[in-house]
Formats: C-alpha cells, structure tokens, sequence
C-alpha cells in the first residue's frame, strides 16, 4: 500500500496533529521516528494510537503488520536517516521557521519536508532553509489518521518534484492530496471553515441561535451533504433536473442580498462565554475521550458507506494532482 521509497518517516511535534500521523503512518507498515520535548508527549501519542487502532481496523485501513514507533530526544536524530519528514510544532510562525531551519541542516539532501501548519506560507517557513526547493505545506484535519485530506502548498521556491513525490507519498498512506494551485494563507479548507464559522458567531452574538441549534442546522441538513457532494455538488442537485444553470438562475440574485456576514464580530468575553457554556452544554455528561471515539467511529463508518454506495468502483472521486497544479 506504501510507497517503498518511503519507510521510515520522522514527525517533529507530537501533539493532536503529530499523534496523528504517527498513527496513520504505524497503520500502513512504516517506521515513525518522533521527537517533542514535552515530557507527556511520549503517553499522549501511545494512547492516541491504542484508542484509534480497534476503530482503523474494523475500519479495513490498517495494512498488515503494524509500524514501528521510536521516540528521539532531538530533531538531528529524529530526521537524520528519514525518508519523509512531517514537521507539527505549534502555529507559531518563528518557531517554525527555527524548526525547519534546524531539519534541514539534517535532513538528507534528497529528503521531502512537509510542514503541518494550517495557514502559514510556505515561502516564509523557508526562508531560513538549506534546500528550501524541498518545503512545503502539507495540511492534514483531525483525526489525521480518519481524515483523507491533505492541502499541499508551495511557494515559488518549492520544486515541482517535491510536491510530486509529497502527493505520492500520502497516496500511498491512504490520503487525498490536494495541490493548493497558489500560495496563499489559510489555503482552501480552512478559509471555507472560517467562513462558516464567522457567520456563527454573529448568529450566536445577535440571539438568533445558540450553539447547539447552530451545530443542528449544519448536521440535520448540508452537513450531511457537504460530507460527499461538497458545495457546488449539492447545489447542482438540489437545483433538480436544471443542475447548477438553474440554480444560478434561481438563486444568483440573493447574493446581492445582505443574508450573511463576512467580517466576525468582536470576541467580547461575553460572546466567549456564550460558546464556551454553549459547547459545555451541547456535550453534556459523555466524557472528552467517549465523544472522541464515537466520532471515529461515525467518521469510518461514514467513509464505509461513501465507498460502497456514492463513488463508482475502483474510485474515490478525488481530482488529481495534474501538470497544471
């Protein structure tokens, strides 16, 4: 299932996004070299993949003989012999450059490396980088071991072979690499999410609805769309037989309607409040970990039904990565 080329994968940070990929990667066979200076670091990330594993094999997506995990105290030992490199340190913008500076002074030359950031540019993440032809974003979305999406994103610098060989890599993994065909901040997925979610924040600020009745809006409803069809896929159907022209047609004018907002609103303590009590709520008495399996569960389960009912055989309805981005 894995590409050959690529067995042993160094992942620097082993948080949320580090644990994830350390157990997507065990899941298909390669060897994981990981180093976080936190001193929890180590039992966060065992115990992520303990939970996760039942749900990825009843799942069909563990292949054959589990990975090998290795903890290293630092980034020169964790990338030094890596055929793939995964950097997941937090969103902070010096930090990371700091960080890629230091992996690729001992990265091997021929070495891809990703960075997991979820809105930074790749042509600052470089700046300071032996080879930066070899940089890239690479943005996967929790549960990284469920989820298939991974933004690739390079600058003007980034070799086309990198991001080649970086898309064939998660392929291989078992995920939907998507080439972001432009630098810029934020990439697609994440400007989506933020759209949506400003637009919740001032339902929630004008006493329209609380958090719960938000989150019912998109889960009874597109939610349940968007989840294979996507945006314009759903409108195209729900148009009826004139597709997407009627549609436009139908519904063009309301864009020039004042409906929604795109600027947030201000983030007054008492709308953090609201939020916070809000999601309090709506999780009600089930436990942190609890909610986190049953979304897996949801998750594999829905991915199982997409693949038997929704793409043609032999497809997962994916664009590919072409010549032209």
């Amino acid at each position: 299932m894995t590409d050959q080329s690529i067995r042993k994968v160094a992942l620097v940070g082993g948080g949320v996004i580090g644990g994830g990929w350390a157990t997507r990667c065990l899941a298909n066979g390669l060897e994981v070299i990981l180093t976080d200076p936190r001193a929890e670091a180590r039992d966060y990330v065992e115990k992520m993949v303990a939970d996760a594993w039942p749900v990825l094999e009843d799942a069909g997506l563990v292949a054959g003989e589990r990975g090998q995990l290795h903890f290293v105290d630092d980034i020169a030992e964790a990338v030094s012999d890596a055929d793939f490199v995964q950097e997941n340190v937090p969103e902070r913008e010096e930090l990371k450059i700091a960080v890629h500076e230091e992996i690729s002074q001992h990265a091997r030359d021929d070495t891809v490396i990703a960075s997991s950031s979820s809105g930074l540019l790749p042509s600052r993440l470089q700046s300071r980088c032996a080879h930066p032809e070899r940089l890239m974003i690479g943005h996967p979305f929790a549960p990284v071991y469920l989820l298939p999406l991974v933004e690739i994103v390079g600058s003007e610098q980034t070799s086309q072979a990198a991001i080649a060989q970086a898309g064939d890599f998660y392929r291989a993994i078992g995920m939907r690499p998507l080439h972001v065909r432009r630098e810029i901040e934020a990439y697609i997925a994440d400007r989506l999410q933020e759209s949506l979610y400003r637009e919740a924040l001032h339902l929630i600020d004008e006493g329209v609805a609380t958090v719960a009745e938000i989150d019912a809006a998109v889960t009874g409803g597109p939610g349940l769309r968007w989840a294979f069809m996507g945006t314009f896929l759903a409108w195209h159907l729900g148009g009826g037989p004139g597709g997407m022209r009627h549609t436009i047609e139908q519904f063009g004018p309301a864009l020039e309607l004042p409906w929604s907002h795109m600027k947030a609103p201000v983030l007054t303590d008492e709308l953090k409040r609201r939020i916070v009590e809000g999601c309090e709520e709506e999780s009600g008495e089930r436990v942190f970990d609890e909610m986190e399996r049953r979304r897996d569960r949801c998750l594999a389960e829905i991915q199982k039904v997409l693949k038997e009912h929704w793409y043609p055989p032999g497809e997962d309805g994916w664009p590919r990565m072409g010549a032209d981005g």
